[in-house]
């Protein structure tokens, strides 16, 4: 039988050889039916880190550098979905930092966009439309300069 959903170290050998993967995560760690907290959303990123680092590809071929981005912080969940978020936002406070310290000890480039964007007006948790090419931009620009730099 084929497994049809790769794990994330599969992903990276069958797409490497890869220059940069960035990582978005975190936000869906702060559900009511998770009992989490920002340092332990973070250390599932730091997981996600080794996960990279370890993928089995082709010893010839670099080791990809990452990227991890903390989302804006969670604002009043509101909307459908805003049951799943109850309390999210007060869950999820300090997990730019955790993710800072997580990202300076795995020596990982880390962006903040918290900074450029806040999250949905629509439900609070997501990113819309417009926030989506207002970080898309960001990070094109970000990447752009560090290749620049190369």
């Amino acid at each position: 039988m084929v497994n049809r959903f790769p794990t994330l170290a599969q992903v990276i050998e069958m797409h490497s050889p890869l220059a940069l993967v960035i990582l978005m995560l975190g936000s869906n760690d702060f559900q009511c039916t998770h009992d989490n907290n920002a340092w332990l959303s973070a250390q599932g990123v730091s997981k996600l880190i080794d996960i990279i680092r370890q993928a089995p590809i082709d010893p010839t071929m670099p080791t990809p550098e990452i990227m991890v981005i903390a989302p804006p912080a969670i604002i009043h969940p509101k909307g459908a979905i805003s049951y799943k978020f109850n309390d999210a936002e007060k869950r999820s406070i300090g997990f730019v930092d955790e993710l800072t310290i997580v990202a300076k000890e795995r020596k990982v480039l880390f962006f903040d966009a918290g900074k450029i964007t806040d999250a949905s007006a629509v439900d609070g948790i997501h990113l819309d439309e417009e926030q989506h090419l207002v970080l898309g931009k960001a990070i094109a620009s970000v990447v752009s300069e560090k290749v620049a730099l190369e």
